[in-house]
């Protein structure tokens, strides 16, 4: 372990007293390697024991692991066995840390928000080899941030989705690459991959991202011994294809439509189907310019598993312009409802409800009524949106109105908005972090968010968007109200909540629960947490030195049962970056450290005052290089044009002084993270510079 560069020396020391496996590769330290079979459907379905073999845990992505040895009775003595560094990859601010770690026969397979890869030995925490993606920032445009969410693993090889839309096959022995697939270009739009790659009987399949970049959207499958593309579904249908018709016939959206995918599918290998959700129709708020329910946007969708054939679909919210997209994963599941037993689905939107439906056809299983909604001509809102019955995960009303708004329509999920802000709840009730199942009682554990949006419309009419430039078509905006993280455990044979508790900061890592009845989920101060999964109590914790945005994975090596997950941080969460991956067992040594040590400052050292705000340079700016930095630091928050971007950052305002900049950012403020130690003085004041006298009078 190599401390580095940029973390603090008190938590630095902290970290020096933890074993230290060796970063680099040893001659020949691939051998002790076992590379993965061509695994059938079988061994994929079942839920994961000796290893974590695929993204979600198995492949309906239930997160759930049968192993009982760490439970509510002797998870207190859980401790660390090491912390594995990954060689400062993935530290700068435009990074995330979200990827679900993979292992296999002894070895776990980690990625970072760069795209780099490491193999890592669990019985010496040895980095056994490193893939380095060396990603060209001019190939790489991303609305959210640089984030990867895993790993995919199969036929004795790691398969890698890139930012850069590349499909790279590692071999699983060696790191090196056996061959790489660029499946698509910034010519062709925004797109990205941020999905895990799921391997399924020879093939691999991935989605692309990019919804907010003016993408059309599409699942697509390779053949995972040379990556021959096998078929290609576009989630935006063209013309003369079936729902084509939900979208205008006077200009051409539905080419930049979104509806893009953000996470691993899930497969029912009995009934030949993949199963996914889509993310939001674009431009995401201004619906005047895409008539119709926008099909297939904010939807969950089964294909042909073969063939890449439509079955069926189910939109969870027409003609969206709220931003309900649907990154959660889905869930299958088979459960009696109604007295029979069903094959279930359930996915958690970012409306903040939870849809519940046949996977054999995509009916509702639950409930779900088409209610009508307040309307808007200007935004050609529709009549209608599906809302399920049984209880609500997180509040769909504002109770109170914040100091300086008016409600509409007591601010409830679906007012419409126009030129004029509304606030409105939920904003991204449930996104990407992944919901895990419990098959023995039927709980759907879902990672929530209670937080304020507040939405305006832009009046411009549609146009083709700029290549890598957000295409959002209005601004969002953030409340001044702190938002509440939520846990609730649902029912999903009756859609109605268990328990539910909520947290002082924003939930963020997703979960995995166990057999030995408990829930491990991350948090943004860097603590992983066991809860009891019966009503959601704290039964254990430990201190890492980086906030937690990844799921941790469960499994057993060698009859010793084990939790791990990557501690790095994430670009929308305060505290420092990290790159540590954690190893739990009942049989390790190393004590959690101290509260705080994953939010020290990255410019400070141990016993050293913060330096005071510098003063903003007035001369000799140089905007072009604020721009580049911009483009790096601020667009996921703030937007390619300061409009602001899914309610993590506001949009900037006009009257915004160079000097305001550089002290806000320097500083702080409430959710946005200090950049003092990230970018110096200097860089802070070209930033400064191109922000008020470029970007906000475009």
């Amino acid at each position: 372990m190599i401390a580095s560069m940029r973390t603090p020396l008190a938590v630095a020391s902290l970290l020096a007293a933890i074993p230290s496996p060796p970063v680099h590769a040893a001659p020949g330290a691939g051998a002790e390697i076992t590379a993965a079979p061509a695994f059938t459907a079988r061994d994929l379905v079942a839920a994961p024991r000796e290893g974590w073999p695929t993204n979600g845990g198995n492949l309906f992505n239930q997160r759930y692991s049968p192993l009982e040895e760490i439970n509510r009775g002797t998870v207190s003595g859980l401790k660390g066995v090491w912390r594995a560094s990954l060689r400062g990859s993935g530290l700068d601010r435009k990074h995330s840390g979200q990827g679900q770690l993979l292992a296999y026969e002894g070895t776990i397979y980690a990625i970072t928000g760069n795209d780099d890869v490491f193999a890592i030995s669990i019985a010496t925490g040895q980095v056994l080899w490193e893939y380095e993606a060396h990603l060209n920032p001019d190939d790489v445009a991303v609305c959210c941030g640089w984030v990867s969410r895993g790993v995919g693993l199969g036929a004795g090889k790691v398969f890698v989705g890139q930012l850069d839309s590349k499909l790279v096959a590692l071999d699983q022995r060696t790191g090196t690459v056996v061959w790489s697939v660029q499946t698509a270009t910034l010519k062709e739009g925004g797109y990205s991959i941020t999905a895990a790659p799921l391997y399924y009987e020879g093939m691999v399949i991935v989605g692309h991202a990019g919804g907010e970049m003016g993408v059309r959207g599409r699942l697509s499958a390779y053949d995972a011994s040379t990556g021959a593309l096998r078929w290609v579904y576009h989630t935006i249908p063209a013309p003369g294809e079936p729902g084509h018709e939900s979208w205008p016939s006077d200009n051409e959206v539905w080419k930049y439509g979104g509806a893009s995918i953000w996470q691993t599918p899930t497969v029912d290998p009995e009934l030949g189907l993949i199963i996914f959700s889509t993310d939001n129709p674009t431009p995401d708020l201004n619906g005047a310019v895409r008539a119709g329910d926008n099909l297939f946007s904010s939807s969950v969708i089964a294909l042909d598993v073969k063939t890449g054939r439509y079955r069926w679909h189910f939109q969870e919210s027409h003609h969206d312009i709220w931003d309900y997209g649907a990154p959660n994963p889905v869930v299958l599941f088979d459960a009696k409802v109604g007295g029979r037993m069903r094959k279930g689905l359930a996915q958690a939107n970012k409306s903040g409800y939870v849809y519940i439906l046949d996977r054999t056809n995509g009916k509702p299983l639950v409930g779900v009524i088409e209610r009508p909604v307040p309307q808007s001509a200007t935004q050609k809102t529709a009549r209608t949106q599906p809302i399920p019955l049984g209880d609500d995960v997180v509040p769909h009303e504002v109770d109170v109105a914040p100091e300086g708004y008016d409600l509409v329509n007591e601010g409830r999920t679906f007012t419409p908005f126009d030129e004029h802000p509304v606030v409105y709840k939920p904003l991204a009730g449930v996104n990407w972090p992944p919901s895990s199942y419990d098959p023995t009682t039927h709980l759907l554990f879902v990672c929530a968010n209670d937080m304020m949006g507040l939405l305006t419309r832009s009046g411009a009419a549609f146009a083709p968007p700029p290549i890598g430039e957000h295409f959002i078509g209005g601004s969002f905006g953030r409340v001044d109200v702190v938002r509440r993280g939520i846990v609730a455990a649902l029912d999903v044979t009756t859609n109605r909540l268990a328990w539910r508790r909520q947290w002082s900061d924003g939930c963020s890592s997703g979960s995995v629960n166990t057999a030995g009845g408990l829930l491990f989920m991350g948090r943004n101060d860097g603590r992983l947490i066991a809860y009891d999964k019966r009503d959601g109590k704290s039964l254990w914790e430990f201190q890492t030195d980086a906030p937690i945005a990844a799921p941790a994975s469960v499994f057993s090596y060698r009859g010793t049962e084990y939790v791990a997950v990557l501690a790095a941080g994430t670009r929308y969460s305060p505290g420092r970056r990290g790159d540590g991956v954690w190893l739990f067992s009942l049989h390790g040594t190393v004590n959690s450290l101290p509260a705080g040590a994953a939010s020290a400052d990255l410019g400070a050292s141990a016993g050293t005052a913060a330096p005071a705000v510098p003063a903003p340079v007035d001369v000799n700016l140089d905007p072009a290089h604020g721009k580049r930095l911009y483009g790096a630091n601020c667009v996921p928050c703030h937007g390619t044009k300061g409009e602001g971007a899914h309610g993590e950052g506001a949009a900037l305002k006009p009257s915004l002084t160079n000097a305001d900049i550089v002290s806000i950012a320097t500083t702080g403020r409430r959710d946005m993270p200090s950049f003092r130690g990230v970018l110096a003085p200097e860089d802070l004041a070209d930033v400064a510079g191109y922000i008020t006298e470029q970007l906000l009078h475009h």
